[in-house]
């Protein structure tokens, strides 16, 4: 009898193969990458034939999780930073400043409010599974985040940067919702978590992100006049600067995922030669898409009807106020007053903010701030009732947005091309 072992492996070879064949075809349907590996990962997993088969022990899931998600993480916003090119200052980056320090406090506090308010929620597990839902992608965004290095469209340069800094600037508040959680009496640990938690961390990780990467290109750049690396293993320098990044901020208590993102950021702006950093991204985004097939083919393979049903009210409510209410609510709130970059005379077209407010993809990001919360003490019944809205939030993400993005970026482009040529590039608001 062939081991399953095998017979996954060969699935898979094959998902890939079809996906990559008919990857053509598949960019112009209504219909994303991640929804495919969604669909395959429960036809593998135990409702279909069950050639996935994980252990029914929640905390030995949430470790695989854990370490998977985080490691694709960490890939996917360093892609983020390597994507940007725009000049670092506080006009160029309004509206990553606007969707960060408003939206994300906004959706946390949202969220939290309809876990308490409707889901008989605890203060400590209403803001816990705010900090969770909070984060948007950077992974199964692809398709509405920066295409390339000179792809300078705001909406898609704010989405951008928002999921490459909004995974790592959620992880004060799942702290808070854990103190919050083991103690009540916010007085014994609030000082702390403001002064560790919040400050230091985020401290920490700009500044090992801006000094490891800065190391690791000038290292790179004496070695390279002397004895050029083999062509072959060059691309391994990005993945090298990931993890070192990454695992020196950890050492430190920084946010290692924040410490990446600027890394990404300091890398793109540290080399004169631009093919160098091409190369690094086009490697790290053909590994970042292998990695987004074991995730969600992962997700897939858990998923359980039971537990979903049983929380299918709950994870309705919630679904419905992110997507409809307080993510659209909290976009258009944030972007009050905010000017087109094309023309600074001109608001920021309302179809560009309803856009904003629509694409808030949950994935890969909240499964991995669930499995850290699972692996830090959140259990019991508040921990079943988290996880399962936690997935059926993401796989609904991953099947609306999924089958929304290619139609509607496509009215988009074409919105921006017809005005393009209606007006000159110079006096043009591209529904920016």
């Amino acid at each position: 009898m062939v081991d399953i072992y095998i017979i996954d492996l060969f699935i898979i070879g094959l998902l890939l193969l079809l996906v990559t064949l008919g990857s053509g075809w598949i960019a112009r349907l209504p219909l994303s990458f991640a929804l495919i590996y969604l669909v395959v990962g429960i036809i593998l997993g135990p409702y279909g034939f069950g050639l996935i088969q994980l252990r029914r022990d929640q905390i030995f899931n949430a470790n695989i999780l854990e370490r998977l998600t985080e490691f694709v993480v960490i890939v996917s916003v360093f892609s983020c930073g390597l994507k940007i090119v725009r000049p670092l200052g506080w006009r160029s980056w309004n509206i990553t400043t606007r969707l960060i320090a408003l939206l994300m406090p906004i959706s946390i506090f949202g969220i939290a409010a309809v876990g308490k308010l409707f889901l008989n929620m605890n203060w400590g597990e209403a803001f816990l599974l705010g900090a969770i839902l909070a984060p948007t992608d950077p992974v199964l965004a692809s398709e509405v985040q920066l295409t390339d290095t000179n792809d300078q469209d705001e909406l898609r340069f704010g989405l951008t940067s928002e999921g490459g800094l909004n995974d790592a600037l959620a992880f004060p508040f799942v702290y808070f919702g854990l103190y919050a959680l083991k103690d009540n009496n916010w007085g014994n640990w609030f000082t702390s978590w403001v002064g560790v938690d919040l400050i230091w961390a985020i401290a920490a990780g700009i500044a090992m992100g801006f000094v490891v990467a800065k190391a690791i290109v000038w290292i790179d750049k004496k070695i390279q006049k002397r004895r050029p690396a083999d062509d072959l293993m060059e691309d391994f320098i990005a993945i090298s600067t990931i993890l070192l990044t990454y695992s020196l901020t950890e050492i430190v208590n920084g946010y290692g995922f924040l410490a990446v993102f600027v890394a990404g950021l300091v890398v793109q702006r540290s080399y004169k030669n631009q093919e160098k950093t091409l190369a690094q991204l086009e490697f790290i985004e053909r590994v970042e898409k292998l990695l987004e097939v074991g995730t969600i083919l992962l997700l897939g393979s858990i998923l359980l009807w039971k537990p979903m049903l049983n929380y299918a009210v709950q994870s309705l409510l919630v679904i419905v106020f992110l997507f409809l209410i307080v993510r659209p609510l909290g976009t258009w709130l944030s972007t009050i007053g905010k000017r087109s970059p094309s023309l600074r005379r001109r608001l920021l077209h309302p179809g560009t903010r309803w856009l904003f407010g629509w694409f808030g993809i949950r994935g890969v990001g909240s499964l991995y701030y669930l499995a850290y919360a699972l692996g830090k003490g959140l259990e019991g019944e508040s921990a079943e009732q988290i996880s399962w809205i936690t997935y059926t939030t993401i796989v609904t993400s991953v099947i609306v947005h999924g089958i929304s993005a290619t139609p509607l970026m496509n009215l988009y482009e074409h919105y921006i091309a017809e005005r393009r040529e209606a007006h000159p590039p110079a006096t043009i608001d591209e529904f920016e």
